[in-house]
């Protein structure tokens, strides 16, 4: 059975339901390999890099139950308004100098306001074109067309989870809200970068749940995040999740979607540790450099050596 998913995916087919349940449990040597050959057989020894800016932190309406800038949490960080347009602008710059990563800008709350929204895209427009992306919560149609007219060629919106698991995690959006903004987007013509938080206390068959939910939907990208355990948060005594099955996630995500950019971000440096390396064995191709919304990350140059000592390659833009 292993060898016929193996060629399904190869041609780019996804496995069933029924066949990822039954690769979780395969001899982890057996599933990096197969893992791998997938990865290259879709995009060779590349790997794409990205990187965030927090243009506005804090004191979001949503409950969210693993986030830190909730206002229903308690954890100690920074909160500020929206980014004036000069330092955005600045950390744009600073990010894409290099011309090898992507810039999404992410800002907390239940979605961006819609001067907040304008001050974004003209700074957009000032860039000029660049691999952008944004992450501003449930933006109207009208708002997703004119972030697509600025110049930001991607919209980021995870669904977290999948629809039988997110009431648990969250009270004040629905889980259907979050597709509803991910299909608009996409009628709005952006690229889609959707993923989830793996370690809510989710099952294995929440886990592919949502990875058929984005298959479904044909997003192009997906962010695969672990739970930092924030304090001050209902889930600050969760216990990290083991290197092992993060690594085994990300496998199977790769039979399930063999064509779609995996990349790999919140949590990386926390649950992986060291053996951050073998993500890329496990089937990614994308991660996230540089520091998270409230939490320090990797840094840039170590990740670049990484990757190269790997014997792989960064996608440049």
């Amino acid at each position: 059975m292993l060898q016929e998913i193996i060629k399904r995916a190869l041609d780019g087919i996804g496995c069933s339901a029924a066949e990822a349940t039954a690769l979780i449990p395969l001899d982890e040597v057996k599933l990096f390999h197969a893992a791998t050959q997938i990865r290259e057989a879709h995009f060779g020894k590349t790997i794409q890099l990205c990187a965030i800016i927090n243009a506005k932190s804090g004191t979001c309406d949503m409950d969210c139950t693993f986030c830190s800038q909730s206002g229903h949490a308690s954890t100690e960080i920074e909160a500020y308004p929206f980014m004036p347009s000069a330092e955005l602008a600045g950390q744009m710059r600073t990010i894409l100098e290099n011309n090898d990563c992507r810039c999404s800008v992410v800002t907390s709350g239940g979605k961006l306001s819609g001067p907040e929204l304008e001050v974004l895209c003209e700074t957009a427009e000032g860039i000029g074109q660049a691999p952008l992306c944004a992450s501003l919560g449930r933006l109207t149609d009208e708002e997703l067309s004119r972030l697509k007219q600025s110049g930001i060629a991607r919209f980021h919106h995870n669904l977290e989870s999948s629809r039988a698991h997110y009431p648990n995690i969250c009270t004040t959006q629905i889980w259907q809200q979050r597709v509803d903004t991910v299909k608009a987007a996409q009628a709005a013509g952006l690229d889609i970068c959707s993923g989830g938080l793996f370690g809510l206390g989710e099952s294995w068959a929440d886990r592919i749940d949502l990875a058929l939910t984005l298959r479904e939907l044909g997003v192009d990208s997906v962010p695969i995040n672990f739970l930092y355990a924030h304090d001050g948060t209902p889930l600050h005594d969760t216990a990290p999740m083991e290197a092992a099955e993060a690594l085994r996630i990300i496998a199977l995500y790769r039979f399930l979607l063999p064509t779609v950019t995996l990349r790999i971000c919140g949590g990386r440096t926390h649950v992986l540790a060291d053996r951050q390396d073998e993500l890329f064995a496990a089937g990614a191709n994308g991660m996230m450099t540089g520091n998270y919304l409230t939490v320090a990350g990797s840094q840039y140059e170590s990740d670049c050596t990484m990757v190269r000592d790997l014997g792989l390659r960064i996608v440049t833009y």
